[in-house]
């Protein structure tokens, strides 16, 4: 896959400014400040495409990117201690609102920090995904701070502790672009997924 020209499209601060589109939409989730905008501009060969802040909670809406073949949508950080009790269930209820109806998504990329252990809000999100039975894949973000063999060993970790193949992980840095085409060879895998379904719900629709 190439992007060539990804565009900010809106921000939704409720369910019902939630888009609805014919175009598939691939979310990402993750923790304040694990590297969401900047994996997003990475992508999307774009320095500004979205808002990179070294404040973590910055990311207070659901914000919705058009990448021309599908729609990425990038979800408020959980998980950041510093905000009021009140914000973070507002922001509680945005996420449980989006993931309540599956058009919202049909496919999610969970984001981790490389250099640590999922944490409890990341293990939650995880099981909501699995629970709905949402397809997802993990980034694991900031590999540009850990050795070759560090990275190596983190991905084993990461995937031992969430009882998934390694394959399963793929380790990223939005400073070096390590992972990037794997990103981009995931998203081609998806999408032509989708598109296969599409043609054979057509052909079942025909016969009938």
């Amino acid at each position: 896959m190439v992007i060539k020209n990804a565009t900010f499209i809106t921000s939704a601060a409720s369910p019902s400014q939630f888009i609805k589109t014919d175009k598939p939409i691939i979310a990402v989730v993750g923790k304040s400040n694990v590297g969401k905008s900047s994996f997003i501009n990475c992508i999307a060969n774009q320095k500004k495409l979205a808002k990179t802040s070294d404040t973590p909670g910055r990311t207070r809406l659901v914000n919705y990117f058009d990448f021309q073949d599908f729609i990425l949508a990038d979800l408020p950080g959980y998980g950041y201690a510093k905000v009021s009790k009140a914000e973070k269930d507002r922001w509680g209820a945005v996420m449980e609102k989006f993931f309540s109806d599956r058009a919202n998504a049909c496919f999610v990329f969970s984001l981790l920090d490389i250099r640590h252990q999922p944490t409890a809000d990341d293990v939650t999100m995880i099981n909501y995904l699995h629970s709905n039975a949402f397809s997802f894949a993990f980034i694991a973000t900031k590999a540009d701070k850990l050795s070759r063999m560090q990275v190596k060993n983190r991905v084993r970790e990461i995937a031992d502790f969430l009882k998934v193949t390694p394959d399963k992980v793929i380790a990223f840095s939005s400073q070096t672009r390590q992972g990037k085409e794997n990103v981009l060879s995931r998203l081609d895998v998806i999408l032509n997924a989708l598109k296969q379904s599409e043609e054979d719900d057509d052909e079942l629709k025909a016969e009938e």
